[in-house]
């Protein structure tokens, strides 16, 4: 307390010791190396309009992609997406009994989803059983209009 008036006593606080972690330091170095430098979309906004999603990652990649995203349905979904697109999906297969063949699979796996029952959970709507026979004609019909 003898100090002379106007003078104070610098007090430096304690700091914990810091160090760098490997990934920050990989980060740090890549940024010295310049290779953050002129990235795609660099100086624009992020596009955030959809992260209270927690799927908007997967739907976004799906998205600027341009993948198929019906993968991603429940399976009483897709057997009702897969439905919708008869005959046109089965436009490329020049061979009937192919085409019978995908049908009878579809119905097969229609029979299959409506035997499969998930405890406590409420009953989904799922695809219905196709006319063979009308989804061949259809077919055969647009087959002829191609040629």
């Amino acid at each position: 307390m003898d100090e002379p008036e106007g003078r104070f006593r610098r007090v430096r606080r304690w700091k914990p010791p810091t160090y760098e972690t490997r990934v920050e330091k990989m980060i740090r170095e890549a940024t010295e190396r310049g290779e953050f430098d002129n990235l795609p979309g660099m100086g624009k906004p992020l596009d955030l309009s959809d992260t209270d999603d927690p799927d908007w990652w997967v739907k976004r990649k799906i998205r600027d992609e341009g993948l198929d995203s019906t993968a991603l349905l429940p399976a009483s979904l897709q057997l009702r997406k897969e439905a919708q697109g008869f005959p046109d999906s089965l436009a490329d297969i020049a061979d009937e009994s192919a085409v019978r063949d995908i049908l009878a699979d579809f119905n097969r796996r229609v029979r299959e989803a409506h035997l499969t029952t998930r405890a406590g959970l409420p009953s989904v709507v799922t695809a219905h059983i196709v006319d063979v026979d009308e989804i061949i004609e259809q077919w055969r019909s647009l087959r002829r209009g191609s040629r």
